[in-house]
């Protein structure tokens, strides 16, 4: 299966604006032959768009997903990418999984990150969200969720191939190490594939660290960005590559 890791350069508060970004990289993805795209962490809206975010807002079933499906659709591509969900009165920071023949999927953000997140936000209660694409079964978290390791942990036990991460990751000496050292470490503990994927850049009020990437089940880097620039990088994933790391270091099997 191949995959396109999207660090995307988003325009804060401009849906139709990053509605076509993702277009144009879902069109290049499909032409490399990538079957999924992935994009950040509120890629539909912007990460740093503030109280517009509650404006721009909507429903898993509302005009933002039914665009983001036809893109899906026109291109062959199944996409994930997060967005503002509006549920009645509560606002949810969510990613979303769309295949583009009416298969959908939603993820809800459970953790929610400092006071910017939750003055905008509902969290979620923990959740095991998997959907199944290209031969696996794939989870989904966002951002500062992943840095729990229970989270990932419950997706492997629940059988998770791989876990897709939509991130909005701050520059700094502490985003540095979770891209650099944790997303690895998540990947070699739990003997799955981690697919962590950035904004590029900054907007009015973040500055975002970049370094999208791809681990393997064995802690190596399938993708690896190493800058903060808008970027379409490919990953082919041979799901059984776990079978060996899974009989080496069997810890799922061991924990009692």
């Amino acid at each position: 299966m191949r995959a396109a890791l999207f660090q995307m350069k988003v325009a804060s508060g401009d849906v139709a604006a990053n509605l076509g970004s993702i277009a144009e990289a879902a069109q290049k993805a499909s032409g490399n032959g990538a079957s999924l795209l992935v994009a950040p962490e509120l890629a539909l809206t912007g990460y740093g768009a503030g109280d517009a975010l509650r404006d721009l807002a909507e429903p898993a079933d509302g005009a933002q997903m039914v665009r983001l499906e036809a893109i899906a659709a026109a291109y062959g591509i199944a996409i994930v990418a997060g967005f503002a969900e509006r549920d009645g009165a509560v606002v949810y920071n969510s990613a979303a999984y769309v295949d583009g023949k009416g298969g959908r999927t939603i993820y809800r953000k459970s953790h929610l990150f400092g006071d910017y997140e939750r003055a905008l936000f509902q969290p979620a209660p923990p959740a095991t969200c998997l959907f199944e694409h290209g031969g696996m079964k794939i989870g989904m978290l966002i951002c500062y969720d992943v840095e729990f390791p229970e989270n990932v942990r419950r997706l492997a036990l629940a059988g998770a191939d791989m876990v897709v991460v939509p991130t909005a990751l701050p520059a700094g000496p502490s985003g540095t190490f979770i891209a650099q050292k944790m997303i690895q470490v998540r990947a070699f503990e739990n003997q799955i594939f981690v697919t962590y994927v950035n904004h590029a850049g900054a907007d009015e009020k973040f500055t975002f660290a970049g370094m999208s990437r791809l681990a393997a089940p064995d802690g190596g880097l399938i993708v690896e960005i190493r800058d903060a620039k808008e970027h379409l990088r490919f990953a082919d994933i041979d799901p059984t590559a776990r079978t060996a790391t899974m009989t080496e270091y069997s810890y799922l099997r061991d924990l009692g």
